[in-house]
């Protein structure tokens, strides 16, 4: 179209001049000294080209989003064939469509519109997680196969001691067995579901693949870091940069727990030096290791009491935890959720059907049907996950009257930080606040270094794993890596960034990243990265406008609707403008920055320093 446009305009324009030029005679002695004269090309047709286009696209986009997302839901709550099939249909409706406006959309020159036009054009080509090329049939192929990889997820069992048991009874037992057979068993165990998921993610590469190059990316792994607001390789630099800085802080506490662990299960099992064995984590994936604090938990006074122990004494069930969730945010200043969120959301397992209990949050129609989706257990690690997923919900509706492409974080991090940025005012004051403890159990600063490293069991440990996701991820997606080397790939960048090896040598068929949900889940999870770093940033920001004036790690902003009028508009703004600008306004800084992670962290950083100081760190 812009080509056709200004080639069009052009003709016109020099019919024009030939039609108005004067009869007379040329002074052949002027022509060497006239002045150039440049038409300015009149794009205003284009323009307007552009915003009809656009307007018919997003009203497009938000009806066919409305029907898929209500399909999804109900295969992700109850997985049968039928809904299956509907969620597959639903996904190849939707991925056709937006293939086709992206493809469409090419025919409008970015450069020559206004900022708003131009910013939802580039947001249309980049904003589709796994595309389809638009060849017949491949838009319900590539449906067919995502449905299916989510389906056999969602329904994996391994059979225990002559049970057969989910995710969920699995992952109790690496979080509380400290036998290490029994972990070894499990742990290898539920990545048997995973084997037969290869050769499709492999078929999945190749039509995404297609897809992205149809809409004029190398490969689909640019086409996801072309989502930024600036060039895929820029942000690969800027990830490399927030990883330096944070990185020291996983180095000494990958010293410290292999020292725990070793003492706990001795060299035979975990030695002194080296790599960690991954199933002694207390994680299904060793991203998060809390569950074994009470291994690794440091030779200080920790606090008196046992957040999962206090939830279940003080009477919480699982609406309790999400009303909870709910209050914080209200005490901000925040609206309370609508009715039909807790009429309509999935809190705990359902019995008699399959569902996808992996914890997520779910925005059904762009106004006011949010929910969550949660397999709720009364502890304190779904006590943080409630905020985390409620974050998500109370972002969904703070944007909901921005423009359709509009309606999402302002990039993929913010929208996964914003939870976990209100998590970490989940701290001793907070819980007083709401009555779980009392002032008289609310610990001392002597506790200050026991707490921080419950807390870094989960932050800190989570980044490197984040990192390798992703990096294995854009290496099989590049070509990089080809399917007959997705396992080694997937130890190979486990070893490099965490430090961790399997528990024995794998199998030849294994396909050890299909036992994680956001790989068959087709979840891009640099998000995670950058949120782990926003939401440290996010919460030194609010923590200033509070005026506190404590240890950053104390700080709750808790029932603070200064602070919350702030972050209201930061969550209002959705994906309207560049995100630095919207980090400018909430932190005063236009730069993601890893630095407020090291400020939180700094006792714990200078107390493991100390105990390492014998130790050989680095695998």
């Amino acid at each position: 179209m812009k080509r056709l446009t200004l080639t069009t305009s052009a003709i016109a324009l020099s019919f024009m001049i030939a039609a108005c030029a004067a009869p007379e005679a040329v002074d052949e002695t002027t022509l060497d000294t006239a002045p150039e004269v440049v038409a300015e090309v009149d794009h205003s047709v284009e323009i307007a080209e552009a915003r009809a286009f656009l307007e018919r696209a997003e009203a497009e986009l938000a009806a066919q989003s409305r029907i898929a997302a209500q399909a999804y839901w109900n295969q992700a709550t109850n997985i049968t064939p039928e809904t299956n099939a509907l969620a597959a249909e639903a996904g190849a409706a939707s991925t056709i469509l937006a293939v086709s406006l992206a493809n469409e959309s090419k025919q409008f020159d970015v450069s020559v519109l206004p900022a708003d036009l131009a910013r939802k054009m580039t947001m249309l080509r980049t904003g589709i997680t796994i595309p389809a090329p638009s060849t017949p049939g491949a838009a319900e192929e590539l449906s067919q196969i995502t449905t299916n990889l989510d389906a056999t997820y969602g329904t994996g069992k391994f059979t225990y001691k002559g049970e057969a048991l989910n995710l969920d009874q699995l992952s109790t037992i690496i979080e509380t067995s400290r036998d290490p057979e029994e972990l070894k068993a499990v742990w290898e165990g539920w990545r048997t579901i995973s084997v037969p998921m290869k050769d499709d993610y492999a078929r999945m590469v190749e039509i995404a693949n297609a897809g992205a190059n149809e809409l004029g990316f190398e490969s689909l792994d640019q086409m996801w870091l072309s989502g930024y607001d600036m060039a895929p390789e820029e942000m690969e630099a800027e990830v490399q940069r927030l990883w330096t800085q944070v990185e020291p802080l996983y180095e000494e506490l990958h010293c410290f727990t292999r020292a725990k662990l070793n003492e706990e299960y001795g060299d035979d099992v975990q030695p002194r030096t080296g790599p960690i064995r991954a199933d002694l984590l207390g994680n299904m994936w060793a991203q998060q290791w809390s569950s074994i604090y009470d291994v690794v938990k440091p030779d200080v006074p920790g606090p008196s009491y046992d957040l999962t122990e206090r939830l279940n004494e003080k009477g919480y069930d699982a609406i309790k935890m999400v009303e909870t969730g709910e209050t914080f945010f209200t005490s901000l200043g925040l609206d309370p959720l609508p009715e039909t969120f807790w009429e309509r959301s999935m809190i705990v397992r359902p019995e008699g059907r399959e569902v996808v209990c992996h914890a997520s949050a779910w925005d059904l129609d762009d106004e006011e049907d949010v929910r969550i989706k949660m397999c709720t257990e009364v502890n304190s690690e779904d006590f943080y996950t409630v905020h985390h997923e409620l974050g998500h919900n109370f972002y969904q509706r703070a944007y909901k009257d921005q423009d359709y492409l509009y309606k999402t974080g302002a990039h993929d991090g913010f929208h996964e930080a914003i939870g976990d940025f209100v998590g970490l005012s989940i701290t001793p004051e907070y819980l007083e606040q709401i009555n779980l403890i009392t002032a008289e159990e609310k610990p001392g600063a002597d506790a200050d270094t026991a707490l921080l490293m419950q807390t870094a069991l989960d932050k800190i440990a989570f980044l490197p794993f984040a990192l390798t996701v992703d990096g294995w991820r854009w290496d099989v997606l590049s070509g990089e890596t080809a399917p007959e080397a997705y396992n080694t790939s997937w130890w190979d960048l486990r070893l490099k960034n965490q430090g961790l090896v399997p528990p024995a040598p794998r199998p030849a068929d294994a396909f050890d990243p299909g036992a994680k949900y956001h790989i068959p889940g087709n979840t891009p999870y640099l998000r995670y990265f950058l949120s782990y770093i926003l939401q440290f940033q996010f919460h030194k920001a609010a923590c200033e406008q509070a005026g506190w004036e404590g240890p950053l790690h104390r700080c709750s902003i808790y029932d603070n609707k200064e602070v919350g009028k702030r972050f209201n508009a930061m969550l209002e703004a959705g994906a309207s403008q560049p995100w630095p600008d919207t980090l400018e306004e909430f932190t005063g800084t236009r730069e993601m920055d890893g630095s407020a992670i090291i400020e939180y962290f700094d006792p714990l950083m200078l107390y493991m320093k100390d105990q390492n100081a014998t130790e050989s760190c680095g695998w």
